[in-house]
């Protein structure tokens, strides 16, 4: 018994490289560590000739480690390094008040209540196309070309007239982002549906109608749980592309507030390791929002007895 336990390896007692190397990490490690050192070796051929042309017309004497160092603190660089997004974004998190117009934390708010209201009223939506379109021949043949054809017309473009036509209808503030990001977050969401709606096999449609099935129960005892991965599946898209459409939305308005205000104040006064804090912030925010849609959909899905 002793001889057969002394063969079985120990995962305690393996290696940590090992370990690592078995599992995700180490890969996702060194894949970031590249990325890094691409960063920081873009940073400093970026920013190094604004930097050469200052010690010349200060005629000071510098040396190639002068030089990388400047680079990478340099005020307004072309591309700002890694640790000077992470300072600012640590500085405009922890070291700023959670009510203050300056904390990311804040505007990062500002642009979820809009995707938020957008990714709703988006999934709402196209989840009613979806069914009148799988039921209904004429929708099929008519609505989904332009469904498809919707998508075709920049969000840049269209954006502005969303705006300003609301505006003119005395709509401002908060439902005109919404829309924009509608606008892009139902388009995934007809067409996963669409799919998923229609995923059930013949054989499985015959045997509701052998059971003398209705309509309803048709769809909501077959249809919707066969569309349930499908769903998950578009909303993870639909909630990343809403988030798009909200700062979008936010750049023609002229907003004070929200990431994309973030970004338009940064490109108007040339303050680029603003600009890419609010970008990494946003980023963040959309790999929340699909991990919440991806814990939501393995819930659903255990639920149902199925796998995610």
């Amino acid at each position: 018994m002793t001889a057969i336990a002394g063969t079985i390896p120990s995962t305690a007692a393996s290696p940590l490289h090992r370990r690592l190397a078995q599992g995700k990490t180490l890969p996702i490690l060194i894949v970031l560590a590249a990325l890094l050192a691409i960063w920081y070796a873009f940073t400093v051929y970026l920013n190094a000739p604004w930097q050469i042309d200052a010690y010349e017309r200060a005629g000071t004497e510098w040396t190639a480690t002068d030089l990388v160092r400047d680079t990478m603190a340099q005020e307004r660089p072309v591309l700002p390094s890694p640790h000077q997004v992470v300072a600012e974004i640590w500085q405009t998190t922890v070291g700023t008040r959670l009510t203050s117009k300056r904390n990311l934390f804040y505007h990062a708010w500002i642009t979820l209540s809009s995707t938020l209201l957008g990714f709703a009223l988006g999934t709402a939506l196209g989840i009613l196309l979806a069914v009148g379109i799988v039921h209904n021949r004429a929708m099929d043949k008519s609505v989904m070309p332009w469904v498809i054809a919707s998508q075709t017309i920049p969000i840049l473009a269209i954006a502005p007239m969303i705006i300003v036509v609301l505006n003119a209808i005395g709509l401002s503030g908060l439902l005109p982002k919404a829309l924009i990001s509608t606008y892009l977050s139902f388009f995934p969401i007809v067409v996963g549906m669409v799919k998923g709606f229609r995923s059930p096999e013949a054989i499985q449609l015959d045997l509701m109608r052998t059971y003398n099935a209705s309509g309803r129960q048709t769809f909501f005892k077959l249809r919707w749980p066969a569309a349930l991965p499908y769903l998950f599946t578009s909303m993870k898209v639909a909630v990343a592309i809403s988030l798009v459409g909200a700062i979008v939305g936010e750049l023609p308005t002229g907003a004070v507030s929200g990431l994309g205000a973030r970004l338009l104040a940064g490109s108007y006064y040339g303050q680029t390791v603003q600009i890419w804090s609010a970008l990494f912030m946003a980023a963040a925010l959309a790999a929340v929002l699909v991990g919440i849609v991806g814990l939501a959909q393995r819930l659903a899905l255990a639920r149902m007895g199925g796998r995610s």
